[in-house]
């Protein structure tokens, strides 16, 4: 492998190896349901999932119904993570959800999933 391929490669398993890494020690939490988010090259995904029964409680997305007219750039940016994060945070207050275990999915704490994070705290989700 040379060039870009190469570098694309070691990207995706260092993102691997840092999604294992953190999932390890969040299997020990299963007192509390797990937000789990997933960041593509075009949309952002925000699921809590219920890790004893294996059944997903809510989820929210770019692409959702509620989001379709808000988002600028078709849902890839900041701001629509921030709106992906308002919205799970309401589905989840409605399924009488308060308090949630981040899963960062193996990104950094940084741009999108950081926003996505902190609008979620702002909507009464705790983590």
């Amino acid at each position: 492998m040379e060039g870009i391929m190469a570098k694309t490669y070691k990207k995706v398993l260092a993102r691997k190896r840092r999604h294992r890494r953190v999932r390890k020690n969040l299997i020990g939490t299963l007192d509390k349901p797990r937000l789990c988010v997933y960041r593509s090259n075009k949309n952002i995904y925000a699921q809590i999932i219920d890790d004893t029964k294996g059944i997903t409680l809510a989820s929210a997305s770019s692409l959702d119904k509620e989001l379709k007219g808000k988002l600028p750039e078709g849902g890839k940016d900041i701001e629509a993570a921030k709106e992906v994060g308002v919205l799970i945070s309401k589905k989840a207050k409605k399924k009488g959800i308060k308090e949630v275990v981040f899963d960062r999915g193996g990104y950094l704490y940084h741009g999108k999933v950081k926003s996505l994070a902190e609008a979620a705290r702002d909507g009464g989700l705790k983590f």
